[in-house]
């Protein structure tokens, strides 16, 4: 007997040994293998439908992101744009406030300088005039010690009273 050229005896009980154990493994071990092979195959589709899913869902955020950061972009774009004007504007306004206060300021420091002014003519009148009729007193009594020069000032004044009348 020999390995390699073997019996028609051996051949046979090979043949049903083989048989049997075929037989066994299609009827218990084959469906047990499929079945896993099938399960490994459906985990693995969900698995590749999850990942699909979160690959949507995170190109989504991405999107979604993108489009918030460009809203926010925009929205601070115009929100120094308003606050630009506002700045604008509140400077001008201090500026106008500012030129009326000015205005308003040198006029009253145009009046107030006016009225003292005024005040300081009527002074000055006044001393003028204070010291006109001082001088004149001191003129009168000087040239009216003599009672001749006091009776021709007399008739004189009287000589114009009467000519203006």
């Amino acid at each position: 007997m020999s390995l390699l050229t073997p019996d028609i005896g051996l051949l046979f009980w090979m043949l049903v040994c083989f048989g049997i154990v075929f037989f066994l493994l299609a009827k218990f071990g084959f469906p047990i293998i499929v079945n896993k092979v099938d399960e490994r195959k459906k985990f693995i589709d969900d698995s590749l439908n999850s990942a699909k899913a979160a690959n949507e869902r995170l190109a989504g955020i991405v999107k979604e992101s993108e489009n918030i950061i460009r809203h926010s972009r925009e929205e601070e774009v115009r929100i120094l744009k308003e606050a630009t004007e506002i700045k604008a504007k509140i400077i001008a306004e201090a500026k106008q406030q500012a030129q009326e206060e000015v205005a308003r300021m040198i006029a009253d420091s145009k009046l107030a300088i006016e009225k003292e002014k005024e005040k300081a003519m009527n002074d000055i009148n006044n001393a003028i005039a204070e010291m006109s009729i001082a001088i004149a007193e001191k003129i009168m009594r000087k040239q009216l010690d003599r009672s001749e020069e006091q009776r021709a000032f007399v008739d004189k004044l009287i000589a114009e009273a009467q000519s203006a009348a």
